[in-house]
């Protein structure tokens, strides 16, 4: 007969599968290399004997709480899930939780305790400007381990940081309206001012523009803000304004749906009258109507390699790269006027 799981212990488990109770250990605690094949011993140890390793003990062990901190400052929308589903799956690999804390409002953190961080946590990651430079530079002084996501740190600070090649996507998504579609009034939706995203989505929108002698007018720059809601206010305002426009970039596809209510209200056809692109590529893109032309971002990715590189400082490597940046591809579909097999 099994016997209850609280009558078994670490010896048990050692005995049964023929290692040290100190191999067991590195095993449950992640502290020293052991091999697949004993791993996959263990592992099945473990459930034949109904074994499941005390919490409290194995912290109390390793001085580590086994816990990862993910601050955010939306979680809302079809962006976030790919972008957790990298994260957790990656951390649980390595038998860590995830704690997350999220607010649309991360100036209210300034001046007060992180609701994760040292007191909770064996390391953050940081997506975009949930983490301000005061906080950044009072963990990097106690040497807590931090990876950024979709932002660069300060010059000053050596921490680590995943995000995507936004740039040359967007002036090539920009330049495939102006090339193939001979659109030269662009309408760009802007993001938050605050996330690097945006800023670089709208220098390389602004460089395609200069790569083919068109002027930028100020009056096609509008605020999205990534948020379909404000992209859709955006494009009433812009028409209501009289401001002519032939596409729109909508900065993110959260604004693109958005974008296309608003010219579905307005009577103007896609992408027969206006030609709409995207970015990101989320999971609901090529079921709009029409399907949405974007940058393809490799977002669960991002989660991966951004867990991978603070699992790496935690367990106490170096920061080798600084910078980890994913590629991008433009997906065409019909909502830029191209008609793809």
């Amino acid at each position: 007969m099994t016997r209850s799981r609280n009558s078994v212990t670490i010896r048990d488990v050692a005995k049964k599968a023929g290692v040290s109770v100190a191999t067991v250990s590195r095993y449950l605690n992640h502290t020293g290399p052991v091999s697949h094949a004993v791993s996959e011993r263990l592992k099945t140890v473990m459930t034949e004997l109904n074994y499941v390793p005390h919490a409290a003990a194995r912290n109390l062990a390793t001085h580590k709480s086994f816990t990862v901190g993910l601050l955010l400052s939306d979680i809302g929308g079809d962006f976030f899930a790919p972008l957790l589903r990298g994260i957790e799956d990656t951390l649980a690999e390595h038998g860590y939780d995830l704690l997350i804390s999220s607010t649309r409002r991360p100036q209210r953190w300034r001046g007060k305790q992180l609701p994760v961080g040292p007191h909770n946590t064996d390391g953050i990651l940081g997506f975009a400007d949930s983490l301000d430079e005061t906080h950044l530079h009072q963990l990097a002084e106690r040497h807590f381990p931090v990876v950024l996501i979709h932002r660069t740190p300060p010059a000053d600070l050596l921490v680590p940081s995943v995000t995507v090649e936004n740039k040359a996507a967007a002036r090539a998504i920009t330049s495939h309206l102006i090339e193939v579609h001979h659109r030269r009034r662009i309408l760009f939706l802007q993001g938050p001012p605050e996330q690097e995203d945006s800023y670089w989505r709208e220098t390389g929108y602004r460089q395609a523009l200069s790569d083919h002698g068109l002027t930028l007018d100020p009056a096609l720059v509008r605020r999205g803000d990534f948020e379909q809601q404000v992209a859709y206010e955006a494009i009433l305002q812009a028409h209501r304004e009289g401001v002519v426009f032939d596409a729109v970039f909508t900065g993110d596809d959260e604004a693109a749906v958005g974008t296309l209510a608003a010219l579905q209200k307005l009577h103007l056809a896609v992408p027969e009258e206006i030609s709409v692109v995207g970015f990101d590529d989320q999971r609901m893109a090529p079921y709009l109507t029409p399907p949405l032309t974007t940058v393809r971002a490799p977002t669960e990715l991002v989660g991966h390699y951004a867990a991978q590189r603070l699992l790496e400082l935690i367990q106490g490597g170096a920061v080798e790269e600084l910078l980890t940046l994913l590629p991008t591809e433009i997906i065409i579909r019909r909502s830029c006027g191209c008609s793809p097999s």
